[in-house]
């Protein structure tokens, strides 16, 4: 059985990007992004009810845990954008830093992923918006 502690543990110091786990279940993945909920949420596999640990959440990827139905989050940093898509699907959070936005990665504007889902607020619709985005990104468009 895994709790919020040990996820976050595999996440500052085991070299994953996030954790997920319900009850002795627990999904792990180095990627980066949102690219490991897409294709959790593409598996079809069922944590809902569960607990989180990720590097960074932003609104992008609290959509993506909210449409999961995951039940707590802990983020090493914390989008404000994030806090409040998890406060409104009623997900506990806790949190490193918090951050005013989320940044892309080579810091000089807000994610592609904050963008894609600035104006969506229903997590289904967030997660096809996402997907579509970061599949475009993917193929350099």
């Amino acid at each position: 059985m895994y709790d919020l502690g040990s996820l976050k543990e595999l996440v500052e110091r085991g070299g994953f990007t996030c954790a997920i786990a319900k009850g002795d279940r627990l999904f792990t993945s180095t990627l980066r992004g949102i690219r490991p909920l897409l294709d959790l949420i593409e598996s079809g596999e069922d944590f809902s009810g569960g607990i989180a640990a990720d590097k960074i959440v932003g609104r992008a990827a609290a959509l993506l845990y909210a449409r999961l139905g995951i039940a707590e989050v802990y983020a090493g940093v914390l989008g404000e954008g994030g806090l409040a898509v998890l406060r409104e699907h009623n997900i506990a959070a806790q949190f490193g830093t918090l951050a005013e936005r989320i940044i892309n990665r080579a810091g000089t504007d807000i994610c592609p992923m904050e963008r894609a889902s600035a104006d969506i607020s229903n997590p289904n619709e967030a997660f096809f918006a996402l997907k579509k985005r970061a599949d475009e990104l993917a193929a350099g468009k």
